[in-house]
């Protein structure tokens, strides 16, 4: 599955995704303007543990 790369993707945040295959497809299916607003919320992730918990959201997981 390939990143749409609309926009800059953070590398903890394609890092994150690339373990977590349901938030991938998650992510790949959203739209541009929603991919944008996941990247933003990364800004606010202060840990590689935070990031997790961010990408797990997207694909309905929980740590």
């Amino acid at each position: 599955m390939q990143i749409p790369m609309d926009s800059e993707l953070p590398l903890g945040l394609g890092m994150a995704l690339a373990r977590n295959p349901a938030a991938m497809a998650a992510f790949t299916a959203m739209s541009p303007q929603e991919r944008r607003a996941v990247i933003e919320g990364t800004h606010q992730v202060r840990s590689a543990a935070e990031m997790q918990q961010y990408v797990a959201a997207l694909g309905g997981s929980r740590l």
